[in-house]
């Protein structure tokens, strides 16, 4: 199936204020050139157009249209001073925010894509809801996710099946996959995400669109789970200059997230406009496999594309080895959310097991299985010795490239309850094929990823398919996904700029500058 299920697939028609991104959407309010109410309307028409065949919107807001017509009468009768004032204490004034469902929103429903909690009413807005507001933007529209954001494919009984409007037979990506597929459709300029194993980078990488992983503190979640230093809310768009605008509202203390930090001046040495030519002289690690990850050979050249752009701009690009396994970030992993959010979710649903989606069911089992042989306490030794091999790799370098999945693609609606096998065009699918008939080999030999390609290797399980995990569980590095390139199976594909312990700017700057030296659309066909 093709980005256009009735007929060729054509490119965004640009003349369309929907293809706007936020920056430039600003830029018209500000001259008037653009209402506010136009651009909520157009972006509006295309979620009525086109979500039937992506289904990445729970629900349209419609107390939005109060709020850009707010926007509206201010930027008419806006004076300079007015415009400068409004850039400094408001700077998201007039723009709507897709938000992910699991981020509340007072007042509307809070299912987190659970069947029993349908009738849930969220009392206060998530922290980085009443920012959005305070900044002067507004949530237009709520995007789907996977049950209690615990895949990395977006599908759930709740709301059906999330697809890519890349190619409709492949997911978005997950757990954010409904903010992924609703900012490549052009539904909004905006999203928000979270990110616990990956969730924001790999919908992200699979969509074409631009991912922010913040440092544990950067910005506030909510309690209790906002004390697990794996998770993290943040921003997604289609521009790494977009992606800044937004975290920049995010970030900084909150007295409900007693993990926060304050974050004064937060990218505010950050100018896509420069990035590339600040490259001369960076120290640019490249790691394609990060040990032995199974990496497809169409996102290997993309990745390595990646890096002879940043060569060839004067970036000094050394290609590094970790003494990493995707087995072993798997257990370590795997025993934090054993220990720490599999009981979560156990108590959430404790009764209603027989409603919920069998990735969740088998999150839940894996993740106990893993803790029932692993402590609390060996977790943390597995992840300190991570860290410590992570900081050894990356000393002497500015940043880190690697990509975000080793996988080109996940089929639309599986769930992967029997490992995951790579067919030739990268796209990993359903099923022990690799068991039963003999066409791959399973990982954990260390050996799966070696020869150039993941095409035919079976995983055990199909989390060991994504390169995200790694910095979760060194959650004090910032990153920014940005795309590299397409996969053989017609999606998009991601690298991850990963920059040392709250050097944020550091991670955005070289993100702009692969963006500025590779140029591209953000907007799936239509």
């Amino acid at each position: 199936m093709t980005a256009n299920a009735t007929g060729p697939a054509t490119a965004p028609d640009p003349t369309q204020p929907w293809t706007l991104s936020a920056t430039e959407a600003l830029a018209a309010f500000r001259t008037k050139e653009l209402s506010p109410v136009d651009y909520l309307s157009s972006l509006i028409g295309r979620i009525t157009s086109d979500d039937e065949r992506i289904n990445a919107v729970t629900e349209v807001v419609e107390e939005a249209v109060t709020s850009a017509r707010e926007a509206e009468t201010f930027y008419a009768n806006a004076t300079d001073d007015d415009l400068a004032e409004a850039a400094a204490a408001r700077p998201l004034l007039g723009l709507p925010v897709i938000a992910k469902e699991k981020h509340a929103l007072a007042g509307r429903g809070l299912t987190q894509g659970l069947l029993h909690e349908r009738d849930t009413i969220a009392d206060n807005d998530a922290a980085i809801i009443a920012r959005i507001r305070a900044a002067g933007g507004f949530v237009h529209a709520r995007a789907t996710s996977p049950e209690f954001s615990c895949a990395t494919i977006t599908h759930s009984p709740m709301w059906g099946v999330t697809r890519n409007p890349w190619n409709l037979d492949l997911s978005p990506g997950g757990s954010s996959g409904g903010s992924g597929a609703a900012l490549a459709a052009g539904f909004a300029p905006l999203a928000t995400a979270s990110d616990i194993a990956g969730s924001t980078r790999l919908p992200a990488a699979f969509t074409g669109t631009v991912g922010y992983k913040a440092p544990y503190g950067r910005i506030p979640g909510a309690q209790p789970l906002a004390a697990d230093w794996y998770r993290g809310d943040g921003p997604m768009a289609r521009t790494v200059a977009d992606a800044a605008l937004l975290a920049r509202v995010m970030v900084g203390v909150d007295p409900r997230d007693h993990a926060t930090i304050a974050s004064p001046g937060f990218l505010d040495d950050f100018d896509p406009a420069e990035a590339a030519d600040r490259l001369r002289g960076r120290r640019v690690a490249l790691c394609v496999r990060l040990g032995d990850f199974p990496v497809g050979k169409d996102i290997e050249a993309n990745t390595r594309a990646v890096a002879s752009a940043l060569e060839s701009a004067g970036a000094h690009v050394e290609e590094i080895a970790l003494p990493w396994t995707s087995e072993r970030i798997f257990e370590t992993a795997f025993t934090h959310f054993g220990n720490l959010l599999a009981p979560a979710m156990r108590k959430a649903t404790r009764g209603h097991e027989h409603t919920l989606a069998e990735y969740t069911v088998r999150f839940m089992a894996d993740a106990e299985a893993v803790a029932a042989r692993r402590s609390f306490y060996d977790g943390l030794a597995m992840e300190s010795q991570i860290q410590a091999e992570l900081a050894s790799a990356m000393d002497g370098f500015d940043v880190l490239v690697a990509p975000t999945s080793a996988v080109a693609g996940l089929e639309a609606g599986a769930s992967y309850l029997d490992g995951i096998t790579v067919g030739a065009d990268g796209v990993g699918r359903e099923g022990a094929a690799g068991r039963e008939g003999g066409v791959g080999q399973a990982v954990g030999t260390g050996s799966a990823g070696v020869g150039g390609g993941a095409d035919g290797v079976r995983l055990d399980h199909y989390w060991q398919a994504h390169m995200t995990m790694p910095f979760n569980i060194c959650n004090r590095v910032p990153i920014v996904n940005v795309p590299s390139g397409m996969a053989d199976c017609g999606i998009p594909t991601g690298v991850q700029v990963i920059a040392h312990p709250y050097d944020d700017t550091r991670a955005f700057d070289i993100a702009a500058a692969i963006e500025a030296l590779r140029p591209w659309t953000g907007l799936a066909p239509q």
